[in-house]
């Protein structure tokens, strides 16, 4: 393996000496010295080594070839932390991360105890590669230096040094003695004036950020986040107050901060030592004088004191949709849309996606005998292209402005709307319009239901759009991943690229349902008839779900019976044409049979359609939740908690979202589930409402809906790695609530 590296490295230097040696012989009088084209000088302050780097104009240095290590014993070099680069087009390395022009480069240093008062020397080696843009390229180098690093002696407090835990602020006012000059002469103040930025740990799994923005400044909502280059943690959502509108000229209406900006960041690790974490802090701001800098990126080493009560393993769980954000932010990006994709395709397969097929179905359907294979596949298409870029779209929108656009829709009147949409389309397929209607009701009603179902693409398409926004009422760890990544990082391509391919994967089964309606639909005869009435009871069965949500469960029985016996009349009236009679009849008392079970459920108080007589439905003992409405009954409650030493759960619910009445069902109800949370104080924040203290709820948590489920140690700190997003099976949810719990 050595010999490969060295291979590799050979290989990697043989293109510099190439043009090493194809240099004229008077090179040297047109290019520098590799010592003169890139100047250093290199300080300390006990905490951090700082390299000050200076390149001459029209000289760079790689990124990936710059390096910096230690062979001293008595000292440990953390990982180095560069700032931002530009992107630069190579014609022998591909696209590369370049600095040019003066740039510092942060390397953490940890001097072993006993090494008495004095500052400490120690030796360094800085590796490096750089090109001029005349065209020579010098081969890879290491150069040895060494710099002077100053023993930190313990301090009043417990050791409080630069960047340790103080009050925000005793910072601020620290900051304000630090000189700064205009940017542009006297007109505009430098960034660092403009934005003053500190950190503070609050408590060992809490770090709190401030800023001090100067008077006729303001920064971006959405251009702010945080991440660490550090091992050992994992940074949470990062907690913002609500700002003010502002309309801005490039970004169009924008939250924005003035004055002062206080943040906070949750903090998962393992183990109770004290740690120095480094953060990495990116914002943007403007003056309203009409300069706008560009993103600044700082990293500030905070120190966490001892304590925190996760138990060793915890640190290293990391939530389903935080690992796909990540993957999302670094991964391949050929990797990262068939992921998606594949994250679709099984989410195509779930409760809140699959009423699209029947409506699909139906639209395909309603073309008569003008069914073709072609025809069909081509609706499918239109379908799932409105589908997935209304998602797409709807998904960026919500996510950069912090909006719930799904909770939105869900709003009874709209679902109402929506589900008597569906049963004009039922009673066209039954043929029925002309029943107790108007002539002139009945051609408007006609051509509405003709162009939606069967007439032109951009008709269909509106329904797909619709679909997205209505049908799909769940979140999931895929679709929570891309939110995160679209609203934290401002990353708006590779998250739109995320979402757009799990729309695509989720509309993948519809393409094949369009592909083979042409084949297995009859194309002509009094069969297509009974195959219209058909698809007339699934539009009746979306629409007995869509009402379920927003009506009482003895109202959502009849609707369900309505369509049981609409099915029965179907199969009646198939019996006549069918060669094989005894199909339409066992169908058909069937369907009798489930009718007379949900008007009998109905009566007897039942509500669950897929076990109607509450009697004969598998007993299991609720879970016993106390409601929160707004963020301050939350923290009462969470106090409450901490002072009686007991673990929290929240679970966010609403009633239209299809997941959670899943998880209330099948996963809450068993035994396993409910021993892992005997010890816990269970609140649950019903959202259906979708209100100001619904959303503001919302906003505290940055989730983006229902299902979300938090868990809370008896510390009263929340566990943020264990979030868990969309449906979760009783084996998978007990041994994780046990963890996150400990």
């Amino acid at each position: 393996m050595p010999t490969l590296i060295r291979a590799a490295h050979l290989a990697a230097a043989l293109p510099m000496l190439w043009l090493l040696a194809i240099v004229p012989s008077h090179a040297a009088d047109e290019f520098l010295a590799p010592e003169a084209a890139y100047r250093y000088s290199v300080d300390s302050d006990g905490r951090e080594i700082v390299v000050h780097w200076n390149v001459e104009r029209g000289y760079y240095l790689y990124r990936k070839r710059m390096g910096i290590t230690t062979s001293a014993p008595h000292a440990t070099l953390g990982e180095p932390i560069y700032p931002t680069g530009e992107l630069h087009t190579d014609e022998y390395f591909g696209e590369q991360e370049i600095y040019r022009g003066r740039f510092d480069v942060k390397v953490p240093i940890t001097l072993a105890p006993g090494q008495g008062a004095g500052p400490v020397q120690v030796p360094l080696a800085l590796k490096l590669q750089g090109c001029a843009d005349a065209g020579l390229c010098y081969p890879p180098t290491t150069w040895q230096t060494t710099v002077e690093v100053p023993v930190l002696g313990p301090t009043p407090g417990g050791g409080e040094v630069a960047g340790a835990t103080r009050s925000i602020d005793t910072l601020l006012a620290r900051s304000r003695g630090t000189p700064g000059g205009g940017a542009n002469g006297d007109e505009f103040l430098d960034p660092d004036v403009a934005f003053r930025l500190v950190a503070a740990s609050d408590g060992p799994d809490r770090v709190q950020l401030a800023w001090e923005i100067a008077p006729g400044y303001y920064l971006y909502r959405n251009r702010l986040g945080v991440k660490t280059t550090g091992s050992g943690a994992t940074l949470g959502q990062l907690a913002l107050p609500k700002g003010e509108i502002h309309s801005d000229e490039y970004f169009g209406e924008q939250e924005i901060y003035r004055d002062e900006l206080v943040a906070r960041i949750p903090v998962a690790r393992a183990g109770g030592s004290a740690l120095t974490l480094p953060i990495a802090v990116t914002y943007q701001g403007c003056a309203d004088a009409g300069l706008c800098y560009p993103p600044i990126t700082k990293t500030l080493q905070v120190d966490l004191p001892a304590g925190g009560t996760m138990s060793p393993d915890s640190g290293k769980f990391v939530s389903k949709q935080d690992w796909m954000a990540g993957f999302i932010r670094t991964g391949n990006l050929l990797l990262v849309i068939g992921f998606f994709f594949g994250a679709g395709l099984l989410l195509a397969f779930t409760p809140c996606v699959l009423p699209m097929v029947p409506i699909l179905s139906g639209i395909i359907a309603g073309q008569g005998k003008d069914v073709t294979t072609r025809r069909a596949f081509f609706l499918s298409l239109s379908y799932v292209l409105g589908m997935a870029f209304t998602y797409t779209l709807a998904g960026i929108a919500a996510a950069a402005a912090g909006a719930q656009v799904q909770a939105a829709f869900q709003q009874p009147w709209i679902v109402t709307a929506f589900a008597m949409l569906f049963i004009v389309l039922a009673l066209s397929m039954f043929g029925l319009f002309t029943i107790q209607m108007p002539a002139a009701i009945q051609t408007r009603l006609a051509d509405a239901s003709n162009r939606r179902r069967a007439g032109t693409f951009g008709g269909v398409a509106a329904m797909g759009a619709l679909s997205a926004l209505i049908v799909t009422t769940c979140v999931a760890p895929a679709l929570v991943a891309t939110l995160a990544v679209i609203g934290q990082s401002g990353n708006v391509a590779r998250g739109g690229l995320a979402l757009f391919a799990m729309s695509l994967g989720m509309g993948a089964p519809l393409l094949a349902v369009g592909a083979s309606a042409g084949k297995l639909l009859p194309k002509a005869g009094a069969w297509m008839d009974t195959v219209k009435r058909a698809f007339g009871v699934l539009f009746l069965l979306v629409a007995a779900w869509m009402l379920g949500r927003v009506v009482p469960g003895r109202i959502a029985l009849l609707l369900w019976a309505v369509t049981a016996f609409s099915a029965v009349w179907v199969c009646w009236r198939a019996i006549a044409q069918s060669r094989h009679k005894w199909i339409p009849r066992a169908a058909g008392a069937a369907a009798a049979l489930y009718g007379l079970a949900l008007l009998a459920g109905a009566a007897l108080g039942g509500s669950d359609p897929l076990a109607p007589i509450p009697r004969l439905a598998r007993p299991h003992a609720q879970l016993q939740f106390r409601t929160v409405k707004t963020v301050a009954d939350l923290e009462t409650e969470i106090a409450a908690a901490r002072a009686a030493g007991r673990p929290l759960m929240l679970d966010f619910y609403a009633d239209w979202c299809v997941s959670c009445k899943e998880m209330e069902k099948y996963t809450f109800g068993e035994p396993a589930v409910q021993a892992a949370l005997a010890r816990a104080v269970l609140l649950r924040a019903d959202v259906t409402a979708n209100d100001g203290d619904d959303q503001a709820l919302l906003r505290h948590f940055g989730i983006f809906g229902p299902p979300t489920i938090a868990f809370y140690g008896a510390d009263g700190l929340e566990r943020r790695n264990f979030r868990v997003v969309g449906y979760m099976k009783a084996a998978e949810f007990a041994p994780l609530a046990t963890r996150a719990m400990q």
